[in-house]
């Protein structure tokens, strides 16, 4: 099942609908807390404002899990012995096709393509055999981050903090649907390959970052999990579209803008 969250024209309100052959069904209901009904359909996916496929109360991300990636920027860090976390606020936010506003755009600010997890249920220490069962789907992401201050901090929330920073979607598909064990991770910068590898190449994970993580803290019901990303990213410019795909997601396209809007 393929899952999108939309702002209903006729009232403004957030809706969940139903994706099939790009065309989206009205959706009663709620996928984290006992599922969704179809309804009629109300338009193709492209013509609908697109909200991110949830709405977490908490954004988990993952840094330093590809092996590669480790060292592209920095090439006096290591390997991880386990992962290295931090967090997005929740006003990062948006959607597909949602611009990324550039917060200083003299710095240099990168895109990182991401498989992302949602989870679906409340857990709290859960075994690595048990992870994915608490897991709802998954979705793509793009954890946009600004360079300069992310090595000025020495830490990265506020780097990768701002506003429209970490855009999800375009859509949710459920945990029965898709095996992330070995699925592409891809990025494209203005139609041109970026990023490009598969989850198989990890260092640690989806099923070991969901036991990890709730043995940190509780993950409860529409919370996220960016689980890191591949070698090859790379700054974006006003004027540039970000495009990330995961395969059996599909294509998570940001147009990136000025603090101004050009």
């Amino acid at each position: 099942m393929k899952i999108v969250r939309y702002r209903d024209a006729a009232s403004g309100q957030a809706r969940y609908g139903l994706l099939e052959d790009q065309t989206v069904f009205a959706a009663t209901g709620d996928p984290l807390a006992g599922g969704l009904t179809r309804g009629d359909a109300v338009g193709r996916m492209e013509g609908l404002t697109l909200l991110p496929p949830v709405g977490p109360g908490k954004v988990v991300c993952v840094g330093l899990n590809y092996v590669a990636h480790v060292t592209e920027n920095d090439a006096t860090r290591t390997v991880p012995d386990e992962p290295v976390l931090f967090m997005k606020p929740p006003s990062a936010l948006i959607g597909a096709e949602q611009p990324i506003v550039i917060a200083n755009p003299n710095n240099r600010t990168d895109f990182e393509a991401e498989l992302v997890i949602v989870i679906g249920r409340e857990t709290r220490n859960v075994t690595e055999a048990d992870a994915l069962n608490v897991v709802l789907g998954y979705t793509a992401g793009n954890d946009v981050s600004d360079r300069v201050l992310q090595k000025k901090d020495g830490q990265w929330v506020r780097a990768k903090g701002f506003d429209t920073y970490c855009p999800l979607g375009p859509c949710l598909v459920t945990a029965d649907e898709l095996d992330v064990s070995d699925v592409p991770v891809q990025s494209r910068l203005n139609g041109d390959a970026r990023q490009s590898q598969r989850t198989s190449s990890m260092i640690f994970s989806p099923r070991f970052l969901v036991s990890f993580i709730s043995r940190v803290m509780t993950l409860n019901p529409g919370d996220v999990i960016l689980t890191g990303t591949p070698e090859g990213v790379g700054p974006m410019q006003p004027g540039d579209t970000i495009e990330v795909e995961v395969g059996g997601v599909g294509v998570l396209r940001n147009p990136v803008q000025g603090p101004s809007g050009g």
